[in-house]
């Protein structure tokens, strides 16, 4: 089951699909731009946390970008499993830790803001669960993932618009604002997604939580 939030729709895909389409003739794998992916994102969070905000900032939204190519890859050479789509999302998580981490000692260091690792954490924990929420909807309600009203659910602090909202706060230079909107935007959403299922299935038992 796929979604793309609006920053993959309109610009990401844009360019994850020539990506994907140049890489198909190759021996290249989709678990190898998974690597990839979550290598740059490593050396993201280093660039950031060494005070290069500008070349991470921008590196942030090559993540985001490149992070559609290996689905692509995987679809145009029929290569798609299970274990793939694992080792995407757990790199995926891994990603996004690295590049908060990286922000948040960019504000410790470089900005004259309290507490930058309490508002790190924040943006990193609701980041997560924004995350584990989208998949426990897609295990626990597939009917609901399925409807036309995936935007709703899933678009409001998707993985593609905090990327996007970290890359352009790293490039100006305002990690700690970008970590605080961030948390603030997943926050909302968790709640929200809350209070939208249950008016959407009213009547459902809670699954047992693994």
């Amino acid at each position: 089951m796929s979604y793309d939030g609006l920053v993959s729709r309109y610009l990401n895909r844009r360019l994850s699909r020539p990506l994907a389409g140049a890489l198909r003739p190759t021996p290249i794998a989709p678990n190898h731009v998974t690597a990839f992916t979550l290598l740059l994102a490593l050396a993201t969070g280093a660039m950031l946390a060494a005070g290069w905000n500008i070349a991470g900032g921008i590196a942030i939204q090559a993540v985001s970008v490149i992070d559609g190519v290996d689905g692509e890859l995987a679809r145009l050479k029929q290569a798609a499993t299970r274990l793939g789509a694992i080792f995407d999302a757990v790199s995926d998580r891994y990603a996004d830790a690295a590049i908060i981490a990286g922000m948040t000692v960019y504000a410790a260091r470089f900005e004259a803001r309290p507490h930058p690792e309490v508002v790190g954490m924040l943006a990193l924990g609701a980041s997560l669960i924004v995350s584990y929420s989208r998949a426990r909807i897609e295990a626990d309600l597939p009917a609901v993932a399925r409807s036309g009203n995936l935007d709703r659910i899933f678009g409001l602090a998707s993985r593609d618009v905090r990327s996007l909202l970290l890359a352009l706060g790293a490039i100006v230079g305002q990690c700690y604002l970008a970590l605080a909107l961030v948390a603030g935007l997943a926050a909302l959403t968790i709640a929200w997604r809350l209070v939208y299922l249950r008016t959407l299935a009213p009547a459902d038992r809670p699954a047992a939580d693994g």
